[in-house]
């Protein structure tokens, strides 16, 4: 069994339902002072107040005047009241994994309230040093750093990922619903099919892809459109699944999956794709990408970025990038368009699917849910909170607007070979 380490969270004793405990947890803590209180109080005060009630370690409660309380968050330890005031971003994460910190109620709605609050004052001083501290984390996603980051998310386990994610791709990307019936696997075939139509693929084109996950993208647009793809990804174990699983399939002369930094492609393609990937570029590096898709794009070539964005520029959440996901940053329109601008790439469509990654992670979450003894077995209970928190958090900051879906279709300045409407994308559903 592998454990909480995986994230860098620190280990201790096992606690009550099998978490781990910081080492704080082994001797139970004192009954709270009057500046415990105090510190708790403010704690609520710092985060707005939102609609929750802080229960201390000793079962008092507290609650801000005047609200009724969604949910309870229960802080188990001194320690996770401290933490929280310190550096909230980044310990309630991992009080949370660890077991200092619990949430009576229903946790999305817990979060949701938390984030409104939260985003309701980011004009004030106290929200103003939280976009300092975030903005001096720097990230310079080298193309060495870049395969450390990948390794830390992506590397975990192949038979972790398949416990949750659709059977038939693998698609750890957002899915689409055109169709309110339509399972996560429908969904995410829509989702393929959808990308396709904006790249107006044909029979016998070719197409780079940046980022191929588990390699299920790179398949169905060889099965579906009769595409020749080329699939560029740094994860030796996504490679290795894509290989294994390319091999028994009847596209196999038509994908070609490499073991490569984006920044290696080369050759010319009809089309440059890439979803879920830019995530893990930095805003350092987007003018470089556009350089590359610059250099491998045919004259009337076509490509679709689909990424993780933000309304307002800002750094990714401290523990999210700490623990799931190094590296990380979730760009805005006006950060992508370093991509696009510098390279004379002309934006045909932008189409943002903020909702379709709520119900794709709740999609998720469920099957987490499901197979939450396997994931125990696997690893162990921290690092079973810590994924149950990253999904059930996502679902929650999508919901509240604070993460955005974007997909942006581009094409040559001079090419004029185009559609006069947008009507090839939204045929033949799903």
């Amino acid at each position: 069994m592998r454990n909480a380490n995986v994230l860098g969270i620190s280990r201790g004793t096992p606690i009550q339902g099998g978490a781990t405990a910081s080492p704080a947890m082994q001797v139970p803590d004192s009954a709270p002072t009057t500046m415990d209180r105090k510190f708790a109080r403010l704690a609520l005060r710092l985060a707005n107040s939102p609609p929750i009630a802080l229960v201390l370690w000793d079962g008092q409660e507290l609650a801000p005047a005047g609200k009724s309380p969604v949910a309870r968050l229960r802080l188990n330890t001194r320690a996770a009241l401290y933490g929280m005031l310190r550096n909230p971003e980044l310990h309630f994460g991992d009080a949370y994994s660890t077991g200092q910190i619990d949430i009576e109620g229903d946790f999305l709605e817990a979060l949701e309230a938390v984030y409104r609050a939260i985003h309701a004052r980011e004009s004030d001083r106290y929200a103003s040093a939280l976009r300092w501290l975030r903005s001096y984390r720097q990230k310079n996603n080298t193309i060495l750093k870049a395969r450390e980051n990948i390794h830390h998310h992506y590397d975990i386990s192949t038979d972790f990922y398949r416990l949750w994610l659709d059977q038939a791709g693998m698609q750890y990307t957002c899915a689409y619903y055109p169709a309110e019936n339509l399972t996560l696997e429908q969904a995410q075939i829509a989702k393929m099919n959808h990308v396709a139509r904006k790249l107006m693929l044909k029979p016998g084109e070719t197409v780079v892809e940046a980022g191929s996950g588990w390699g299920g993208l790179a398949l169905h647009l060889a099965r579906r459109f009769g595409v020749r793809v080329r699939s560029y990804n740094i994860s030796g174990e996504q490679v290795k699944f894509a290989r294994q699983r390319l091999k028994q399939t009847e596209v196999a002369g038509l994908v070609e999956y490499v073991e490569d930094d984006y920044r290696n492609i080369s050759g010319e393609y009809d089309a440059f794709v890439s979803v879920g990937m830019l995530e893990h570029v930095g805003p350092d590096h987007y003018r470089e990408m556009g350089r590359v898709i610059d250099r491998c794009l045919k004259p009337q070539g076509r490509g679709l970025v689909h990424s993780i964005g933000r309304n307002r520029q800002q750094q990714m959440n401290a523990w999210i990038e700490r623990r799931i996901f190094p590296g990380a940053h979730p760009p805005t329109l006006r950060e992508m368009m370093q991509i696009f601008e510098p390279s004379e790439l002309s934006v045909l469509d932008v189409e943002n699917l903020r909702l379709h990654y709520s119900r794709t992670l709740t999609a998720w979450l469920d099957r987490f849910e499901a197979n939450l003894d396997a994931v125990r077995s696997m690893y162990d209970e921290a690092f079973a909170r810590a994924w149950r928190l990253y999904l059930v958090g996502s679902i929650a900051a999508f919901n509240v607007g604070a993460l955005q879906l974007f997909q942006v279709v581009f094409t040559r300045a001079t090419n004029n070979n185009l559609p006069c409407s947008r009507m090839h994308i939204y045929r033949d559903h799903p």
